[in-house]
């Protein structure tokens, strides 16, 4: 009687690997373009302390060339209030983000606040933890 040893060979299959790693790169990649709330570039004034706010907003931004947009739509300065009044009348207790650049005169942003006061929304300005 002859006994045979057999020998096992344990092997591990990667051609597919290569596949799955660009894949999971290429989502990623597209998750993470999504991922950014506003693509509007603003530099924010700085604050020592804050609050965060997780519920839905309404955004107006305005940047350094006094292009303003509202949910980054763009808008002029005379039809911001109609614009915001459209969209606030649909919202019960809606707050309103102000996201202006910190270069921008302090008379931008108060018109923006008497506008809020106007349509009696909540106006909360944006600001950058230091």
């Amino acid at each position: 009687m002859r006994l045979r040893k057999s020998r096992l060979h344990s092997e591990v299959r990667t051609d597919s690997l290569s596949d799955i790693m660009f894949f999971l790169m290429l989502f990623f990649l597209i998750v993470s373009t999504m991922v950014s709330p506003s693509v509007i570039k603003l530099v924010l004034p700085k604050a020592e302390a804050g609050q965060s706010v997780s519920k839905q907003n309404i955004t107006i931004s305005v940047d350094a060339q006094k292009n303003y947009f509202i949910n980054d739509k763009p808008t002029s300065p005379e039809t911001v209030e109609t614009d915001l009044s459209g969209i606030v009348k649909d919202i019960s207790d809606a707050t309103v983000v102000i996201r202006a650049d910190n270069t921008l005169p302090v008379q931008v942003v108060v018109d923006l606040i008497s506008i809020g006061n106007r349509l009696k929304v909540k106006m909360v300005l944006a600001t950058k933890n230091s």
